[in-house]
């Protein structure tokens, strides 16, 4: 992404429509913060899979927020999920979050990058690869880097690589942490769009597109007129939320909780 002058980023218009539409002939599901819990997203797709049929036939467009990684037991297993998704469904997309961005560079073996990555549930990533969290925990960080370099396959390193920054579709931009206010979308930072938190949360002004995002846990559905936030701590709560939307339309599917519309 190429950085523009501050001159023209500083003034970005905000111009997103009161009621935002996804756009015609399309239906979209996006999926909050997965952090391990594969088993919750195997039942999440299978809601969203049974809503999208009753809704009647139309291209459905499937985007995952980040985070897929760290924290609950199965990270290997949902990105091998994931990579199911995206050989199976062309429509299926990937947003590149913060814990996505640790998992990398533990990965790659980043010594730092991997004392962050352990702090922030990486043993339990690290778990889902093979490694005994006893033998984890005797590791040093320059250790655990090795391991993490002979143990996690390539191929799922590529694919979380190839993640993107966010996803524009209509009037909505589908993104992990959110958006750095004031500035255009396409001037935006990859570290605001994966880490940024009290800025965005707190502003009360329009953006371009209505954002939907992951990233802040809150116990439920965080609906605001700016903004949606859909994680909803699943790795501890139970709770995995994807947004459903259609034109004007939008509802929402969870796993451990009524379906709302």
């Amino acid at each position: 992404m190429i950085a523009l002058p501050a001159w023209l980023r500083r003034k970005a218009p905000m111009t997103a429509p009161l009621s935002p539409s996804i756009g015609e002939g399309r239906r979209v599901y996006a999926i909050g913060d997965i952090h391990g819990r594969d088993d919750l997203l195997g039942d999440l797709l299978e809601m969203i899979a049974l809503d999208n049929e009753a809704r009647g036939a139309m291209p459905a467009h499937l985007i995952l927020l980040g985070d897929l990684v760290d924290r609950g037991p199965c990270s290997a297993q949902v990105i091998e999920r994931a990579m199911a998704l995206a050989h199976t469904d062309p429509l299926a997309r990937f947003v590149k979050g913060n814990h996505e961005e640790a998992f990398l560079m533990a990965a790659r073996g980043h010594v730092r990058a991997t004392h962050f990555f352990r702090q922030y549930g990486g043993a339990e990533t690290a778990a889902s690869y093979g490694l005994d969290p006893r033998e984890c925990r005797a590791m040093d960080d320059e250790e655990l880097a090795d391991w993490m370099v002979d143990n996690v396959p390539q191929a799922h390193v590529d694919f979380v690589e190839a993640f993107e920054d966010g996803v524009e579709m209509g009037d909505y931009f589908f993104v992990h942490a959110g958006v750095k206010p004031g500035i255009a979308l396409h001037a935006q930072s990859p570290d605001d769009l994966r880490w940024i938190r009290g800025e965005f949360l707190d502003y009360r002004h329009g953006h371009e597109k209505m954002i939907v995002h992951g990233h802040s846990i809150s116990e439920d559905v965080d609906e605001q007129p700016n903004r949606i936030g859909i994680d909803t701590g699943a790795y501890r709560s139970g709770r995995l939320t994807a947004i459903g939307l259609e034109g004007t339309a939008r509802w929402f599917v969870q796993t451990g909780a009524e379906s709302g519309v």
